[in-house]
């Protein structure tokens, strides 16, 4: 029944409830029920306040709040309503006493005793609707939910909490909380008790018959994620984590974004802390062109960039259907965003074609330029040195001659870190590439800078996705050695650095990103395994190929010459004495192995690329590297053993 109150109804009780209210106040400051000579002053505060109340109410829009879902935000308004509402009331008998003695005078310890009072008494029919609300869903629901345990007791699990307790249809039950800070150790959340840490999880599961585990902390490192998973595997309960903050666009969290654990969450690191006022300042109200737009590093730029407020966003690609659907999720994004929302521009263009450039830097005219389009997958471009050459390096060759022609004010090249000391045609192009952005900004005086980082985490291409595929093909998943390392970071952390980067370019640096750790790319296979619910060496096997040319066992980060030095920012250094390694005729030697590209003579293109690269060493010239006794062979790895 009492679910069934409006706000009209509600209307009476206030009219009945403030006048009990104030009688009580009066009751307690006198010390007795009968008011004697006060019955008249009270009865002038109970007039007075009947007609404020409700017009307090309304203008504060009490009336129009739905009490089923009733929070501390509800509370807290009524509360400031009713304490407003009483004082106007005195204030008014105080100013009516003066005009005429026919007031009595209202004891001045009365305003401070009735608001509490009062809010209190106005608040219990609109509690009681709240909780008969939570009742009926509770009983509605049709089977008995399931029990969770949450890991984390911070804002991302109040929120998880909150949402679980107040939608019954969810089929969960939240037996407690845990968290590794132990000052937290016995607290309340939502009613809910932190109950422990971590290693609690296998005692809790069994008392409380736990279905399932939710990890709620957007901000830890893959290496709690990875422990807490192990933990829930070994007592055989599910798993499903709040995405990490990067994964939060719009900041907010719900039980509908929870999902399974993905290897990003193993290798995740702590939260990136971006300077986005920084950011704002440089790319609000310009115009910015972002190539290799519909590209996995180039979408997520865009992604990222609209929220910034650009007054344009020029979306420049080779292939039509990835700029169409980068560019669609970008008008539904900034659809959302509408006192803010750019213009965005799609573009269909060959970084390749000099003169195609010119005409859209002339139409467009873009004042900040970040450049992701590049050919990047290592053996395709070992089979095929000429594509590499006219895409990587003239490419960027053409755009940045344009953007010194048309007054780009920065110029910003994703580079990789395979263009330190290289083995490979495509990490030797790159290099080219940043000597080509160093160049430019030397001979310009402007903040053209390249920016190195690592393999990237879902990226086209990546080893991940290629995992992906054959595990769910029944493997067996291939490595190619088993000592083969990598830097990996995700996506959205890359481009957030990247963005971070370009606001530290003064004249001309390489920046690298902190990508944390290396990880052994069969560590990687197996996690990948394990999250499949499969069994390495039961259900699925690892096979070891043999390394592929131009590939490394291991990356590095910093080429000969080059200094690391720190920047403002702790995830990003620069690569001090870059510049000192460019050749006085680069530009002319890149003509020279433009020419050279168009024959297609393969032995003479990678001769000319160890003249401009010294450190460049292709296969031919680096010895070979087992994987056993048996490279012919494929390889079957035995399962990793717990610790």
């Amino acid at each position: 029944m009492m679910q069934r109150l409006k706000n009209r109804h509600f209307l009476i009780f206030d009219v009945l409830l403030v006048p009990l209210a104030i009688y009580v106040s009066f009751v307690l400051r006198l010390e007795t029920f009968d008011l004697k000579t006060y019955w008249v002053a009270c009865a002038h505060f109970c007039l007075m306040a009947v007609i404020v109340t409700p017009l307090i109410f309304r203008a504060f829009g009490v009336y129009r709040r739905y009490w089923r879902y009733a929070s501390f935000e509800e509370v807290l308004l009524l509360c400031s309503a009713t304490s407003l509402a009483m004082g106007a009331t005195a204030i008014l008998l105080t100013l009516l006493d003066i005009v005429t003695p026919v007031i009595a005078t209202v004891p001045r310890s009365i305003p401070f005793i009735v608001p509490p009072i009062a809010a209190s008494l106005v608040s219990i029919p609109r509690l009681l609707v709240r909780i008969g609300a939570a009742r009926e869903r509770r009983r509605r629901a049709t089977d008995r939910p399931a029990p969770v345990l949450i890991m984390g007791a911070g804002d991302a699990a109040s929120i998880i909490v909150r949402e679980i307790q107040r939608n019954p249809r969810l089929g969960m039950e939240v037996v407690g909380l845990l968290d590794d800070d132990p000052t937290k150790r016995g607290l309340r959340l939502h009613g809910v008790e932190v109950l422990g840490d971590r290693h609690a999880i296998p005692s809790l599961v069994a008392q409380h018959k736990v279905r399932q585990v939710i990890i709620a902390m957007p901000g830890a490192p893959g290496k709690a994620v990875r422990d807490i998973m192990h933990i829930c595997e070994s007592v055989g309960v599910a798993v499903r984590i709040v995405p990490g903050m990067h994964e939060l666009i719009d900041g907010t969290i719900s039980v509908s974004k929870l999902r399974t654990i993905q290897i990003e969450d193993l290798l995740r690191r702590a939260p990136v802390q971006t300077d986005t006022a920084a950011v704002r300042g440089l790319v609000a109200g310009r115009r910015v062109l972002v190539t290799g737009g519909g590209g996995s590093i180039g979408s997520e730029l865009c992604r990222q960039l609209l929220r910034f407020g650009p007054s344009h966003l020029i979306v420049l690609g080779h292939g039509e259907n990835s700029v169409f659907e980068i560019c669609n999720e970008l008008d539904c994004l900034a659809e959302a965003h509408l006192d803010q929302s750019p213009c965005i521009v799609p573009v269909i263009a060959d970084i390749r074609d000099l003169e195609r450039l010119r005409s859209v830097f002339a139409i467009h005219a873009p004042e900040l330029v970040f450049h992701a389009a590049a050919h990047k997958h290592v053996p395709l471009m070992e089979a095929h040195p000429v594509e590499a050459i006219s895409n990587n390096v003239v490419g960027t060759r053409n755009l940045l001659d344009v953007a010194l022609e048309t007054g780009v004010e920065r110029f910003v090249m994703i580079s990789s870190d395979k263009a330190v000391n290289p083995t490979s045609v495509m990490g030797a192009t790159k290099r080219i590439a940043e000597m080509l952005v160093l160049d430019a900004a030397r001979r310009s005086g402007r903040p053209f800078v390249a920016v190195r980082f690592g393999n990237v985490l879902g990226s086209r291409g990546s080893v991940v996705l290629t995992f992906k595929r054959q595990i769910a093909a029944g493997g067996p998943v291939t490595v190619t050695h088993p000592e083969m390392r990598r830097y990996f970071m995700t996506i959205p952390e890359a481009v957030q650095l990247v963005l971070q980067a370009s606001v530290l370019g003064r004249t001309g640096e390489i920046f690298m990103l902190d990508m944390g750790e290396p990880v052994k790319v069969v560590d990687l296979a197996r996690d990948m395994i394990r999250l499949s619910g499969l069994e390495v060496g039961r259900d699925i096997d690892i096979c070891f190929t043999g390394m592929r040319p131009g590939e490394k066992l291991f990356e590095e980060l910093f080429a000969r010459g080059e200094e690391y030095q720190p920047t403002a920012h702790s995830k990003i250094f620069i690569a001090a004495g870059a510049s000192n390694n460019i050749p006085l005729a680069l530009r002319t030697d890149v003509t020279s192995l433009e020419r050279t590209a168009c024959t297609g003579n393969n032995a003479a293109i990678r001769r000319l690329l160890r003249d401009i690269v010294p450190e460049y060493c292709p296969p031919e010239f680096l010895p070979p590297v087992p994987v056993n006794d048996r490279t012919t062979q494929p390889v079957r790895i035995r399962p990793l053993q717990p610790a």
